[in-house]
C-alpha cells in the first residue's frame, strides 16, 4: 500500500455535528492529561469534560489508547509542511523533523501517555498509527522535495520513529532529539545542516 495518499475514512465520513463531538472529545482529552497521568485517564472522564454522553464518547473511541492515539495524530496534523525552496533541503527536512519531534515536548503527561497509547498492542491504535506514519510520511516527502528517493524517506522515517522511542523511554528529551535530528539529516541527506 503507498502511503502518498493520506486517507482517513472516518474523518471524511463524519457529518459536521459529529465531527464537532469529535473536536470536543480530542481537545477534552487534551485538558485532562495536562492535568493528570495517563493511568487516571478514562474516556468516561473525557467525555464528562467535552459534556457529551460516555456511550457517544465510545462510538469515536473503543479504548482509552485508541483515544490518546487520535490525539496525537491531531497534533502532527497541526505541523506545518515545510517546503520552502529558498531553504535547502536539508534545512527543510531539519525543521519538518524538529517541528513534529516538539510536538509534545512541553507536556510530560500528554507525552507519556502518547508513548502508552502508540506502543500499545490495542487493535484500535493500529491503524490510528497507520494513519500518523503516512502523516510523517508526507511531510518528509514534501519537505525533501520533488524525485525524493523512497530508501532516503524510509531512513528519515526510522530514524524520526526511533528518536521518539528514546523520548518516550526518557533517554533522551524530546527537546534533545530534536537536535539530534538535525545531524542526522545531514547524515542521510550527505550534507552538513
Amino acid at each position: 500500500m503507498s502511503r502518498d495518499v493520506v486517507t482517513t475514512p472516518s474523518a471524511q465520513a463524519r457529518r459536521p455535528r459529529q465531527e464537532e463531538t469529535f473536536r470536543k472529545l480530542i481537545d477534552a482529552a487534551r485538558e485532562t492529561l495536562r492535568g493528570s497521568s495517563y493511568a487516571g485517564l478514562t474516556v468516561r472522564a473525557v467525555a464528562a469534560r467535552a459534556e457529551v454522553a460516555p456511550a457517544t464518547a465510545y462510538t469515536y473511541f473503543s479504548s482509552k489508547n485508541h483515544l490518546v492515539a487520535e490525539v496525537y495524530l491531531d497534533l502532527v496534523r497541526q505541523v506545518p509542511f515545510f517546503t520552502d525552496v529558498n531553504e535547502t533541503r536539508p534545512n527543510r527536512v531539519q525543521q519538518a523533523l524538529r517541528s513534529l519531534a516538539l510536538v509534545v515536548a512541553d507536556e510530560p503527561e500528554l507525552a507519556a501517555a502518547c508513548t502508552t497509547a502508540l506502543l500499545s498492542n490495542d487493535d484500535s491504535v493500529r491503524p490510528v498509527r497507520e494513519r500518523i506514519g503516512a502523516e510523517i510520511h508526507q511531510r518528509i516527502k514534501s519537505a525533501l522535495g520533488p524525485g525524493a528517493d523512497g530508501r532516503t524517506i524510509s531512513a528519515l522515517e526510522m530514524s524520526y520513529f526511533g528518536a521518539l522511542v528514546h523520548a518516550g523511554s526518557g533517554v533522551l528529551t524530546y527537546r534533545q532529539i530534536a537536535d539530534r535530528l538535525g545531524y542526522v539529516v545531514g547524515l542521510i541527506l550527505g550534507q552538513p545542516t
